[in-house]
């Protein structure tokens, strides 16, 4: 078997540690902290998280959707195939190195969906870009950390606070969806999420196809 080789290290800005990016023959990983966070070949459950919001937008004229974590453009890739040739997709992403990867290193995983015209990237954290205007997005999508219980920076856990679902809300437009990928359910934040005035959907989705772990998306609408 083909070893896995380091081909960048950075560290995540504030407490997040060491993020690592390897490859494997055509196979990539990153990891944070010695943990893998994502890998190349189990990208199902990303992929759900764009199609299944972006399919709630159609008939929408000029949908503009929000992506919070970049990771290797897959999210992004599902979103612009799912949209029209007059939708806006914004990607915030905290760690400027995952930007330069997904146009060096992982460029060809997703297509190079960062020089789709339709594609703004904003290095910056999605939280704060959350907040910058009210009733600026069709779709909120956060595909950030591990979901609600963040792995590689502690302060991505107010993105899922009462406080945070509030900001999010506020920034969708009436009947808009806050979309949110996690590797594990939580009842918690299901809770939150309606007790802020969503109507919440619930799915379980695999990582690779009908294969893999399963992972967690909520769909929230915006009522």
């Amino acid at each position: 078997m083909n070893p896995w080789v380091l081909l960048d290290e950075v560290d995540v800005p504030g407490d997040g540690g060491a993020m690592k990016l390897y490859q494997r023959a055509f196979e990539f990983s990153i990891s944070v902290k010695n943990e893998e966070l994502m890998n190349s070949r189990m990208h199902g459950s990303e992929d759900a998280l764009a199609e299944l919001a972006c399919e709630r937008l159609a008939g929408r004229q000029h949908p503009r959707v929000l992506i919070g974590g970049l990771g290797m453009g897959f999210t992004l890739r599902a979103a612009l195939d799912h949209l029209g040739d007059q939708a806006e997709v914004v990607v915030a992403e905290l760690v400027p190195a995952v930007v330069q990867w997904n146009r060096t290193h992982l460029a060809e995983l997703a297509g190079r969906p960062l020089e789709d015209a339709r594609t703004t990237v904003r290095e910056s954290d999605v939280g704060l870009v959350i907040k910058e205007t009210a009733g600026a997005y069709d779709a909120i999508l956060l595909d950030v950390d591990n979901g609600p219980d963040a792995l590689t920076h502690a302060g991505n856990d107010r993105l899922y606070t009462h406080g945070g679902i509030a900001a999010a809300k506020n920034a969708l437009t009436p009947g808009g969806f806050l979309g949110v990928w996690s590797a594990e359910p939580d009842k918690s934040f299901t809770k939150r999420l309606r007790g802020s005035g969503f109507k919440v959907e619930e799915i379980t989705v695999r990582a690779r196809g009908t294969k893999g772990r399963r992972h967690t998306i909520w769909l929230a609408e915006k009522a």
